[in-house]
C-alpha cells in the first residue's frame, strides 16, 4: 500500500504524521511511502533522513495526496487538504468532527475511509491514541497556565508556588483522566493548591492513590464546580466524551464570577471545549479574554513540543497503520474490533454514533459500510 505524508498545515503546527524510523518499518513491510519535502523539519528530520529510512520525496502536498492509498497525518485535514481527498482513500489522523460540521460535510462529500486516532479503543477501555498527546497536553497545560497567570500577559500576576509567608495559587483540574492526571503530577510539583474534580469515584480514588494529600479530590456536581472554579486561579479543562462534544461544565455567568487576572486552560477545545466561551485559538495568538480571565484555548497544545509529542504519537500509532497497509483497510478493521471503533466516516456515511448525534447525520454501523 502506498503510504502518503503531507507536511502539516496548520497554524504552528509542527509535528509529522510519521518518523523516519516509522518509515522504514513502513518500507520494511513492503510498503512505498512518499513524504512531502520539509514535512520532518519541525522534528530536526531533514529530506534526507527520510530519503535514508526508504521513503521517496515529493514537491508537494498535491502528489502525495494525488498518489497515496493512505494519507497519515496528525491533525485534521484543512479545506484545501479535503479537497484533495478522493473516494476510497485512506486518511488516518486525528480528526475531532463533533464541533467541526464543515470538515464533517467535506468528508462525507469526499468518499474517502477517514480513520481518527481520538476514538480508537483498546481492550480494557481507554483510547490508546489519543493518550499520548494527552499526556502531552496536560502537562503543558500547567506551564501555559503558569504564563498566561503573569501580568504581562493578563493574568493576575501570581507564581504558582508561592514562597516563603505568601500563599501559593489554587488550581482546579476539571477531570482526571489522562489530561487531568498529569496535569495534576506537574501541579504538584509546582507547591500550588491542587484540586481534581471527577463524577468517576474509581478515578478519584485512583489519582488519591497516585498524589495522596499533595491533591484534593472532589466530586463532581454544579455546587462543587461553581465553589471551586469561583476560588481558582488557574482552571484547567480536562473532560472528554469519545467522540462527542466535551460537556460545558463551565457557564458564561461562571466565568464572570471568577478572580479578576484567573486563567482558564481549556484542553477540552479540540472537542469544542467545556467552557461556554472558550473558542479555539492557535500558538500564533493563543489568549483572548472573556471579563477579566484569561482564556487559553490553542486547539493543538502538543505541536508546541513537536519532537516529544510526534515521537509519542508514532508509537501508538504505528502499530495499527501497518495493520491497515498489511491488511487493507476493509480486513484490518473486521479483524480489530478497537481499530474499528476509530472508523468515523466511509463512503458517504458517519459511522461513529456520537458524531452522528451531535452532527444530525444517519449513523451507519462500520461492519455495514466494510461488508459494501
Amino acid at each position: 500500500m502506498h503510504i502518503g505524508v503531507p507536511k502539516e498545515i496548520k497554524n504552528h503546527e509542527y509535528r509529522v504524521g510519521l518518523t523516519p524510523s516509522s518509515v522504514r518499518e513502513m518500507v520494511a513491510h513492503g510498503h512505498p511511502v512518499s513524504v512531502e519535502t520539509g514535512a520532518g523539519a519541525g522534528i530536526g528530520a531533514a529530506d534526507e533522513v527520510y530519503e535514508k529510512a526508504g521513503a521517496t520525496i515529493a514537491a508537494t502536498a498535491a502528489e502525495i495526496f494525488a498518489s497515496a492509498e493512505m494519507i497519515i497525518k496528525v491533525k485534521e485535514p484543512q479545506a484545501g487538504e479535503r479537497a484533495m481527498l478522493r473516494e476510497g482513500q485512506i486518511l488516518y489522523t486525528y480528526l475531532h468532527l463533533a464541533p467541526d460540521p464543515a470538515q464533517c460535510a467535506d468528508l462525507v462529500s469526499s468518499g474517502a475511509v477517514c480513520i481518527a486516532y481520538e476514538t480508537v479503543t483498546q481492550p480494557g477501555g481507554g483510547l490508546p491514541l489519543l493518550a499520548p498527546m494527552s499526556e502531552v497536553a496536560g502537562r503543558l497545560s500547567i506551564q501555559a497556565g503558569a504564563y498566561c497567570l503573569e501580568k504581562a500577559h493578563g493574568g493576575m500576576g501570581i507564581l504558582l508556588g508561592g514562597v516563603a509567608g505568601v500563599p501559593s495559587a489554587k488550581i482546579v483540574i476539571l477531570g482526571g483522566g489522562v489530561v487531568g492526571s498529569n496535569a495534576a503530577q506537574i501541579a504538584v510539583g509546582t507547591g500550588a493548591q491542587v484540586v481534581v474534580i471527577d463524577r468517576n469515584l474509581d478515578v478519584l480514588r485512583r489519582m488519591d492513590r497516585l498524589l495522596g494529600a499533595r491533591v484534593i479530590t472532589v466530586f463532581s456536581n454544579r455546587d462543587n464546580v461553581e465553589h471551586h472554579v469561583l476560588r481558582a486561579d488557574l482552571v484547567i479543562g480536562g473532560v472528554l466524551i469519545p467522540g462527542a462534544a466535551a460537556p460545558k461544565l463551565i457557564t458564561r455567568q461562571l466565568v464572570d464570577d471568577m478572580k479578576p487576572g484567573s486563567v482558564i486552560v481549556d484542553v477540552a477545545i479540540d472537542q469544542g471545549g467545556c467552557c461556554e466561551t472558550a473558542r479555539a485559538t492557535t500558538h500564533a495568538d493563543p489568549t483572548y479574554m472573556v471579563g477579566n480571565v484569561v482564556h487559553y484555548c490553542v486547539a493543538n497544545m502538543p505541536g508546541g513540543v513537536p519532537r516529544t509529542s510526534t515521537y509519542a504519537l508514532n508509537n501508538a500509532t504505528l502499530p495499527f497503520a501497518l495493520q491497515i497497509a498489511d491488511k487493507g483497510w476493509r480486513q484490518a478493521l473486521k479483524d480489530n474490533e478497537h481499530l474499528r471503533n476509530g472508523l468515523n466516516v466511509a463512503f458517504g456515511k458517519v459511522t461513529c454514533r456520537e458524531v452522528a448525534d451531535d452532527l444530525k447525520y444517519d449513523y451507519h454501523d462500520a461492519l455495514s459500510v466494510i461488508a459494501a
